[in-house]
């Protein structure tokens, strides 16, 4: 099948279909045939060849197919020898006949598995008027719309624009596209049409908008939704927005807004219809968006400690270049404010005249006046934030310049300071000199040389008077700060001697930042003020990160992305499990974490719009060969990439099609990074990459947004992915698929309590040990019925459970056009009825679907009993913990065995916490899934009562019908108990 053409009509498929192509057979003996398919020229039959059976069987009546299902979500996938080599993006599945068999079929590429399924879902859709549709469609709302912008634009009323004015209009509609690819394709129309003259008429202006403007993938994905495959109406998008882009309580209210906002043409929004158009224009608004906008505003708990949060951190903040050269200047200061720092660096040395200077000592950086940063700091504190500036003074003034830092610190900053001081005292501080340091390592190349230098000053009354939160105390060991330590003392350590810490005590170093906080710098070995890697400390729960802003790459771009969320106010609350003060996880783990449960990241890279040239590259031609990285950054067990496959010159609209997963165990600290990278360069390869924190992804297909190496949004130079976040892998049988969704209770893995040789102690946690089993196999049976229903409805993992009801719905209904099985809504829990005689299939969808109603029944009415006799072990347990080393002494544990009790203790209650929140999770997932089902049943019709179709009507029947549902209260309020 030639796929150079660019195919963005139902007329492009059928046609392609009737050339044929070649496609891969598959069989469930793990058989995989080549064999090349074609539609008939009169598009009753889908044939093909070559066949052991008659031509007249090696085909399929288009009129017996049932549906067309993409991916490997068939039996005959599923229990195939080579499903993990078969692509998820081009398999597809022919579902037909009354026994609902299945034709299994893999494409070279997903851009003719999308030709195929897209063609023949029209085919369903229109049988033998197929050709009359889409002759009709011809004159459709596009062409009436560009219609009358041409006319607009025909002043003179020529029926004819210039070149230049033709060009200009389509750049108005689309601004991505460049001028003289635009100008190009109109000479490239006019020389096929042997066309004297350069003005445009209107049908080439409508044919040239047609072949730029119309984005095949998005054109594939509307005729899935769209039930006459020309148009979405409020039904249609209604089913979009909340079964694909996860978009709660939508009404058709909702999709008249979208339509209203961005449907272009004038008979659109007059029937309330959504053109291809307007759906183009809606997935590249900001509402689809791949960042939360609920994050764009401070949405955390800002009323915990300071140690409970990651603080965004420059390290000297004055240098504009490298460390030991670069020129000082009050603009590191601004950018960064304007960043969302929230700690800046202040290096303060005697000066001429008296005047207090800014400068890195022992070093050639230059110098800039203490008084001018104080006014830049003052103007700019908090222009992106509201929230608390810390000033890091690293002070190596005499007495009489130090009187002056305190006098323009009170005259220009005044009652922005910020004054408690925790312990009214006269006080020396030692703090390192970082310039002597690197100025030492320069000259002597003693790369194990860790010590950090210390220079004692006496520090004036008047200054001290103002250190109020964070008084800088030199750290010695960890049982030291542990004893000695008061909670308003800030440590700083070198990346250096960090990193031995985060190597050798992960535990200690996330213990210590529970109550302390810790101020990592760069090492002065960095004299190009590159960056070290802030994933490294922040996963030891290190909160003062100080990163050199002034230099762009991977390092800024994960600080940049990480505090984009909590409203990019520089402060964003560290994972529970790093403030809990009995809780277990170590720094290093390369494993899931205890008590925290891992999600499945499912991304499908889509397409690419208007990637630029690397800058600075080499080359080889005027286009690009871009590719994609997924990168996975946060604890060692999380970090993963993958990469697609490059795109053969074009940086325009490159088509992907590849999906990836990944398993994150700690998500609150995981970030996603996609970089789009040119094959052909020489020199720089980078194109532009978007950093985002797990937490923040939007699900559904959505736009990345890419960024230049400095920052800066690249115009018009975007992403097109899909998103999806499970708590399971799909699919496949066990020995097949790693991770299987299917769990048995004999090869299920339960939470375990540690022993820890204290008798009292260990016999109360051994009363968790029924609990525990029970909270598993209650979530277990849940999703394993729920992994089950969604193959048989023929859905991948990603798949929720309104998306099942609606795939099961065409099936649900008889030949006489009456339902085979309702749905009896007025019980809790939605029975499935059938209304007669069943066909074996639709037996199976009951025997499935009820199973996933009794698992839910179960959880929902004996979870709360579990949960609480978890809390009650875990509250028992906690009763020993301010005694638990008196407790080991009298059993005779001292030294390692001490420790590792110590040790088990904290991972048992970090066990107990963990698995109480999972269960409420499970119970607040089971509630939805209900709700999910009510909304869908109603949206298809298949209430036993008839009650509504989910359009405007029935929108109050379907809120009536979600009241049904009896709760003793919240799912948050059903699932509590005292916590210590």
């Amino acid at each position: 099948m030639p796929t150079e053409k660019k195919i963005s009509r139902a007329s492009d498929c059928i046609s392609a279909m009737v050339d044929g192509s070649e496609l891969k057979k598959v069989r469930s003996n793990s058989r995989i045939y080549h064999r090349y398919f074609l539609l008939d020229a009169d598009m009753q039959s889908l044939r093909w060849e070559p066949s052991k059976k008659e031509s007249e069987k090696a085909k399929i009546d288009v009129k017996s197919i049932k549906e067309v299902r993409t991916g490997k979500n068939t039996d005959t996938f599923r229990t195939n020898g080579t499903y993990d080599q078969i692509s998820e993006d081009c398999a597809f599945s022919v579902i037909f006949g009354e026994n609902y068999e299945s034709l299994d079929l893999v494409a070279n590429t997903a851009d003719v598995a999308n030709i195929w399924v897209t063609g023949l879902r029209y085919l369903i859709s229109y049988g033998k008027h197929t050709l009359n549709m889409i002759e009709s469609s011809q004159n459709n709302m596009r062409s009436s719309w560009l219609g009358e912008l041409f006319d607009e634009a025909d002043c003179n009323g020529s029926k004819q624009l210039t070149i230049c004015a033709a060009v200009q209009l389509i750049k108005k509609l689309n601004p991505g596209l460049k001028n003289v690819k635009i100008e190009l394709k109109f000479k490239e129309l006019h020389k096929a049409k042997d066309k004297a003259g350069s003005d445009v008429t209107k049908e080439e202006f409508i044919e040239v908008f047609h072949d730029l403007c119309t984005r095949p993938e998005i054109y594939f994905l509307f005729v899935q939704f769209s039930s006459n495959k020309e148009f979405l109406d409020s039904k249609d998008l209604m089913i979009f927005l909340e079964a694909e882009q996860g978009m709660a309580q939508v009404s058709e209210d909702t999709s008249l807004e979208v339509i209203q906002k961005y449907e272009p043409s004038k008979e659109g929004q007059v029937k309330s219809w959504l053109s291809l158009d307007g759906f183009t224009n809606y997935l590249m608004s900001p509402e689809c968006h791949i960042f939360d906008p609920e994050q764009k505003t401070v949405c955390q708990d800002m009323n915990q400690p300071l140690s409970h949060y990651y603080i965004n951190a420059s390290h000297n903040t004055y240098l504009i270049e490298d460390q030991f050269r670069g020129p000082s200047d009050v603009t590191g200061y601004i950018r960064a404010l304007k960043m969302g720092c929230r700690s800046v660096e202040l290096d303060v040395w005697d000066g001429p005249d008296n005047e207090p200077v800014i400068y890195t000592g022992h070093t050639m950086t230059s110098q800039i006046v203490f008084r001018s940063v104080i006014d830049v700091v003052n103007k700019y504190a908090f222009v992106a934030s509201d929230f608390p500036l810390i000033l890091c003074l690293e002070n190596h003034c005499s007495l009489k310049q130090q009187r002056v830092m305190f006098q323009h610190l009170k005259k220009i900053l005044g009652d922005k300071i910020h004054f408690s001081p925790p312990k009214p005292e006269d006080c020396e501080v030692t703090d390192e000199d970082e310039g002597a340091e690197m100025s030492q390592r320069v000259s002597i190349e003693s790369a194990e040389q860790q010590t950090i230098l210390t220079k004692k000053f006496q520090l004036s009354k008047d200054l001290s008077d103002l250190v109020t939160l964070c008084k800088s105390v030199e750290f010695r060991d960890f049982p030291t700060s542990f004893q000695s330590q008061k909670h308003w003392e800030l440590c700083s350590f070198n990346e250096v001697f960090a990193s031995r810490c985060a190597s050798d005590f992960p535990g200690d170093f996330v213990n210590y930042n529970k109550k302390f906080l810790a101020r990592i710098y760069p090492s002065p070995m960095r004299i190009d003020s590159s960056n070290m890697n802030p994933q490294d400390f922040w996963k030891c729960g290190c909160q003062i990160v100080a990163m050199n802003y002034q230099t762009p790459g991977l390092m800024m771009d994960l600080n940049i992305g990480w505090f984009r969320q909590n409203g990019n106010c520089g402060y964003v609350l560290r994972p529970a499990i790093m403030r809990e003060q009995v809780s277990y996880f170590s720094a290093n783990t390369k494993d899931s974490v205890p008590g925290v449960s891992p999600q499945l990241l499912h991304i499908k890279i889509i397409s690419g719009q208007n990637f630029p040239k690397p800058k600075g590259s080499g080359a080889k031609g005027d286009v690009v060969d871009p590719y994609v990285y997924v990168e996975i950054h946060g604890i060692p067990a999380d970090c993963a990439e993958q990469r697609t496959k490059t795109v053969n010159q074009n940086g325009d609209t490159p088509l992907f099609d590849e999906s990836f997963e990944f398993q994150i165990n700690l998500p609150e600290l995981a970030m996603v990074r996609f970089v789009v990278l040119d094959d052909d360069y020489i020199g720089d390869e980078f194109i532009g990459q978007y950093t985002i924190p797990f937490e923040c992804l939007q699900p559904g297909f959505r736009h990345v947004p890419l960024q230049s190496l400095t920052g800066e949004v690249l115009p018009h130079t975007l992403l097109f992915v899909h998103v999806a976040i499970t708590n399971r892998r799909g699919g496949g049988k066990p020995h097949k698929r790693g991770l299987s969704v299917r769990k048995g209770k004999k090869s299920r893995e339960y939470a375990s309590m540690r022993v820890l040789l204290i008798k009292a102690v260990d016999d109360v946690f051994k009363t968790a040990i029924q609990p525990l089993r029970e909270a598993t196999d209650l979530r277990e049976n849940v999703q394993n019925a729920i992994v089950s229903f969604k193959e048989l409805c023929g859905l991948s993992a990603v798949a929720n459970l309104k998306q099942c009801i609606l795939a099961l719905s065409p099936r649900l209904t008889g030949p006489d056009v009456n339902p085979l099985l309702v749905f009896d809504l007025n019980d809790q829990y939605p029975n499935l009825e059938p209304q007669g005689l069943l066909p074996e299939f639709l037996k199976k969808v009951v025997t499935s679907y009820d199973l996933v109603i009794q698992t839910s029944k179960t959880l929902l009415e004996t979870s709360d009993a579990v949960y609480d006799r978890i809390l009650q072990t875990q509250k028992a347990a906690m009763e020993f913990h301010e005694n638990l080393h008196d407790l080991a002494a009298k059993e005779g544990l001292k030294g390692r065995k001490l420790h590792k009790a110590v040790e088990s203790f904290t991972w048992n209650i970090t066990i107990l916490k963990g698995q109480a929140d999972l269960l409420k999770h499970a119970k607040i997932e089971v509630q939805e899934n209900l709700r999910q089902i009510h909304c869908a049943v109603l949206t298809c019709n298949l209430s036993k009562h008839g009650a509504g179709t989910g359009t405007a009507g029935s929108e109050s029947k379907s809120r009536h019908s979600l009241e049904a549902i009896p709760e003793k209260a919240t799912a948050e309020e059903d699932l509590t108990g005292e916590e210590d």
